[in-house]
């Protein structure tokens, strides 16, 4: 099992082709399999690769780390370990904010290009600030979930994270992938996922893309556009058929708009 040490944890990665890197961050309680058909399909082109985060999927779940500052160190490493540059970033819900933590503590030296899949500036709600997913009710239902009946809590989520009911092999690799994720560090992440990257978003330097599904459940299309009107140039695309899980709802979309934005810069 092909896997490379961060900062003590053992991280579970899958690459394939040859060109110009690639590089899908999963969202939170998920893994790297919500990429298959960017993995596959776009390998023809591209140097692909994806990684589980530390506590998900196949890599080490570790009893501490389940930050996004600790995830961005891990990518930090990654990279290195793997001698990664000039990479496109593609970051995925909480995979989005990893990205940007990233970019926040280190800089754009070896990123070509950011892109989020459907993730707002900040998924709390907050006084000054008309979005966000989450209120603090909200974020205790879910934990009392986590931690009373993680199974059911994930069985009944994957609807919502979809515009149209799954078929039952997409189901069963959703329900399989997100069940990896320990309930300690589900409670862990959504905590940890509360953090504001509004000063962070008008800084990044690269080109940017961001995607949303127009049937979002989750933060809605108003909340992720924002994410890309604080971005300098950043392109918004609009995916119809979609609800949270882009790259399995529309994968030959996704991939062609992902392919025509990174031949374009």
């Amino acid at each position: 099992m092909p896997v490379v040490q961060c900062n003590g944890a053992d991280l579970y990665f899958e690459e394939r082709g040859e060109g110009p890197t690639i590089v899908f961050l999963h969202g939170g309680f998920a893994g790297l399999r919500y990429f298959e058909p960017q993995l596959v399909g776009l390998s023809e082109e591209f140097h692909t690769v994806a990684f589980d985060f530390r506590g998900h999927g196949r890599s080490e779940k570790t009893e501490t780390g389940h930050t996004l500052s600790q995830h961005a160190r891990d990518l930090q490493v990654f990279l290195e370990r793997l001698d990664l540059t000039d990479v496109a970033i593609v970051g995925w819900s909480m995979g989005a904010l990893v990205s940007w933590e990233y970019v926040d503590r280190f800089g754009t030296e070896r990123i070509r290009a950011l892109v989020d899949i459907d993730m707002e500036p900040s998924p709390f709600q907050r006084e000054d600030y008309e979005f966000g997913t989450y209120t603090i009710e909200g974020m205790r239902e879910v934990l009392d979930g986590i931690q009373s009946n993680p199974l059911d809590l994930t069985d009944a989520s994957i609807p919502a994270l979809l515009k149209d009911p799954p078929s039952r092999e997409l189901r069963n690799m959703m329900f399989d992938e997100e069940t990896r994720t320990p309930p300690s560090v589900q409670g862990s992440m959504l905590l940890g996922m509360m953090r504001d990257y509004r000063n962070v978003l008008p800084e990044i330097d690269v080109p940017t893309l961001v995607c949303a599904g127009a049937d979002e459940k989750w933060r809605g299309v108003a909340n992720v556009r924002y994410a890309a009107e604080l971005v300098p140039g950043a392109q918004f695309e609009l995916f119809e058929r979609s609800g949270h899980c882009i790259t399995v709802e529309e994968p030959q979309r996704f991939n062609r708009v992902l392919t025509e934005f990174l031949d374009s810069i």
